[in-house]
């Protein structure tokens, strides 16, 4: 099953390239969206991912990250 990830590049509380890194590790071969996502309140407070029809914050990428690992699709 492929994943749905996406992300956003105006976010201030995460780096898109470290970010992407980050997502290929705990989905390999996904191909990950980065553009607004139209999440501007959320997304000025918290680093956020967009997977699979869920969006995930937490304070830094990296929590976003683990709180994100369990709906990656295997």
């Amino acid at each position: 099953m492929a994943n749905d990830i996406r992300i956003c590049d105006k976010c201030k509380h995460m780096k898109i390239k470290s970010m992407l890194t980050k997502l290929e590790k705990i989905a390999p071969g996904t191909e990950v969206k980065v553009a607004c996502k139209s999440y501007c309140g959320p997304c000025s407070r918290f680093a956020f991912i967009f997977i699979n029809g869920r969006y995930i914050t937490a304070p830094t990428e990296d929590e976003a990250i683990e709180k994100a690992r369990k709906y990656v699709k295997k």
